[in-house]
């Protein structure tokens, strides 16, 4: 990305801390908005490329469903060559429903450690530099 070009006074002759104030305040509104632009340009390709992405998990897992879904399959049918075709999609639902069971609490176990959503650590620091600031402005 090409940067802007502020208005430019010959290098030869001395300015006044009036021209100078003036020059400075150009640039640096130049410069603020070109990284601005440049970071917006940048965020929009970082985020196309994430969208991109989701889209491929997304692919893999409804792929993965599928696959587990032929497994499940193969264990049914693996399982009717001993017993009734009903029995062996019976006993492999169980199974499934039990994994999942042991999942779930397993997960609410997990988030009632998280709890509360509360980002306890940033809170002390922030509430630290605001003692230290009023300690400063005391002195």
């Amino acid at each position: 990305m090409e940067r802007s070009s502020p208005t430019q006074l010959p290098q030869d002759q001395e300015h006044s801390t009036g021209e100078l104030v003036k020059m400075m305040t150009e640039q640096v509104s130049v410069l603020i908005r070109d990284e601005l632009k440049l970071a917006q340009l940048e965020m929009a390709s970082k985020g196309k490329q994430a969208a991109l992405s989701a889209g491929m998990f997304g692919a893999s897992g409804v792929v993965a469903v599928y696959g587990v879904g032929c497994l499940l399959a193969c264990a049914i049918i693996a399982i009717s060559g001993v017993v009734a075709a009903w029995l062996a999609a019976l006993i492999v639902g169980a199974a499934l429903l039990a994994a999942a069971g042991v999942a779930a609490l397993l997960g609410r176990r997990r988030m009632r450690k998280a709890a509360p959503p509360v980002p306890e650590q940033a809170v002390a620091g922030v509430k630290a530099d605001i003692e230290e600031i009023k300690e400063r402005a005391h002195r």
